[in-house]
C-alpha cells in the first residue's frame, strides 16, 4: 500500500513591460474548477464522494487530512461543497430531465434530522428512480433526490407537477394528489409494492425473531406463514422473467401469476372473515385487500413494465440510512438541498456502473470548457463509453 501524496501547484504570473509601447503583459490565470478556488478537481471530487458516497462527515475528513499535515477547516470544506454544487448544476438539470422523461418511476422517501431551534425536526429526502432494465428498456438508469422540511403530500405533487406515467410507491397517502382524476396534465397511475405487503405478513411469521425474543416458535401465525409462501411464489415468477420485454412479461404474468393472485385474494378474504379486527394478521390482510389499494397491487398484471416491488427506490436510499449513522443532522435547509443534489449525481453514477469519484473529478475538470450542446457527453451513461479514452489521456 502506497500512501497518497498531496501536491500544491504554485503559479507565478510574472508581469512584463515594453519600453517601446509602454504596455504591460501577463500570462492568463490558470483554470479554477470553482470561482476563485484553490482546490483541484481530484480533491473536490474526493471531498464530495467521501461525504455522500462513503458516509464520512466533513469533520472526520478534516481530522484525517490534518494527520497528513494538510490543515483544512470544516467551514472551508463546506464552502467547497457548495461551490461544487453550483458548478455541476447544468449536469444535474440534464439528469433530472432524463428521469422525468420516463413513463414509469419508482418513488420513496426517508427521514433526515434537520437542525432547528431547540433541537432537531424530522425532514425528508425523496427519491425518484428511472430504471427500465427489468423490462429490457434501452434508456439508461438514473435517480434524482429532493429535500423537504416535512412529509406533506404537496411535496411529491410539486416534484412531479408536470409528469404523467406509472409511479411505483408504497401506500403512503401523500401521493394521492398525484392520482386525482382532475389533476393537470392528467392523473398518475399507481402501482403498489408487494414487498411492503409481504413484510406485514412476514413479521408475525418470523420464527427466528420469536426465538430471539424468548417466545415459542409455535406462536407464529399459520395464516401469515401461508401468505408469505404464496407471495414468494409470485416473486419467483418475477425473477424468471426479469430482463424480458414488457410484452413477454405481461404474457407470462397472465399465464402464471394471475391465477395465483386470484387464488390468494379468495383465500385471504375467506380467512379475514374469521378473524378479529384487532388481530395483527387481519391488519396485514386489510392493508393488501383494501378497495383503494388492491387495484394498485394488481397493476403488474395489466402492464409488463410494472415491477412487483418498489425495491429499486429503497436501494437508492441505503446510502442515506448509512449517512444518518455518521452525522447528527442536516445543518440547514440549504445543506439538505445540497445533500439531495450530490446524492442524485453519485446515485446515477452507481446505477450506470462507473466509479463516482473518478467521474466527478473528470466532470469538474471539464464542465466549464464544454459548450452547452456537448454537455450531455458528461452524463454517466455517455461518459462510460468514453472512459478508455479518458484514462488514456
Amino acid at each position: 500500500m502506497i500512501p497518497r501524496r498531496w501536491k500544491v501547484i504554485q503559479t507565478v504570473r510574472e508581469k512584463f513591460t515594453c519600453r517601446d509601447c509602454e504596455k504591460i503583459s501577463q500570462p492568463p490565470a490558470p483554470f479554477h474548477p470553482t470561482p476563485r478556488g484553490w482546490a483541484g478537481p481530484n480533491l473536490l471530487a474526493m471531498i464530495a464522494f467521501e461525504k455522500f458516497g462513503q458516509h464520512q462527515p466533513l469533520n472526520r475528513q478534516a481530522e484525517r487530512y490534518a494527520r497528513e499535515c494538510v490543515e483544512l477547516s470544516l467551514s472551508t470544506l463546506a464552502d467547497q461543497l457548495g461551490a461544487v454544487t453550483q458548478t455541476l448544476k447544468p449536469l444535474h438539470r440534464l439528469i433530472e430531465a432524463h428521469v422525468l422523461a420516463a413513463e414509469r418511476l419508482h418513488g420513496d422517501d426517508t427521514t433526515v434530522p434537520l437542525l432547528a431551534r431547540g433541537g432537531t425536526k424530522t425532514a425528508r429526502l425523496w427519491t425518484y428512480v428511472r430504471d427500465d432494465r427489468p423490462f429490457a428498456g434501452i434508456a439508461p438508469p438514473a435517480v434524482i433526490f429532493r429535500f423537504s422540511r416535512d412529509r406533506g403530500g404537496e411535496h411529491p405533487a410539486e416534484h412531479l407537477k408536470d409528469w404523467r406515467g406509472i409511479l411505483q410507491t408504497d401506500a403512503y397517502a401523500g401521493y394521492n394528489q398525484l392520482y386525482d382524476p382532475k389533476r393537470k396534465p392528467g392523473p398518475v397511475t399507481s402501482a403498489l409494492c408487494w414487498s411492503h405487503s409481504r413484510r406485514k405478513f412476514f413479521e408475525p411469521a418470523d420464527i427466528e425473531c420469536n426465538i430471539r425474543r424468548g417466545k415459542s416458535a409455535k406462536e407464529i401465525s399459520p395464516i401469515a406463514f401461508e401468505a408469505v409462501n404464496r407471495i414468494d411464489a409470485l416473486f419467483h415468477i418475477e425473477r424468471e422473467i426479469s430482463g424480458q420485454d414488457s410484452a413477454a412479461r405481461l404474457a407470462a404474468r397472465q399465464r402464471l401469476s394471475a391465477p395465483l393472485v386470484e387464488d390468494l385474494e379468495r383465500w385471504l378474504r375467506s380467512e379475514r372473515a374469521l378473524l378479529s379486527k384487532h388481530a395483527k394478521v387481519a391488519k396485514a390482510i386489510d392493508y393488501l385487500l383494501s378497495s383503494d389499494r388492491w387495484p394498485g397491487f394488481t397493476r403488474f398484471l395489466e402492464d409488463g413494465r410494472v415491477c412487483l416491488s418498489n425495491n429499486c427506490a429503497e436501494r437508492s436510499l441505503r446510502g442515506v440510512a448509512l449517512d444518518r449513522k455518521s452525522w447528527l443532522f442536516a445543518g440547514s435547509e440549504r445543506g439538505g438541498h445540497r445533500a439531495a443534489f450530490m446524492y442524485s449525481l453519485i446515485g446515477s453514477a452507481k446505477l450506470n456502473g462507473i466509479d463516482p469519484q473518478t467521474w466527478l473529478a473528470d466532470v469538474i475538470a471539464r464542465i466549464s470548457d464544454l459548450a452547452v450542446s456537448r454537455l450531455h457527453k458528461l452524463l454517466p451513461w455517455e461518459w462510460n463509453a468514453a472512459t478508455p479514452q479518458v484514462k488514456a489521456a
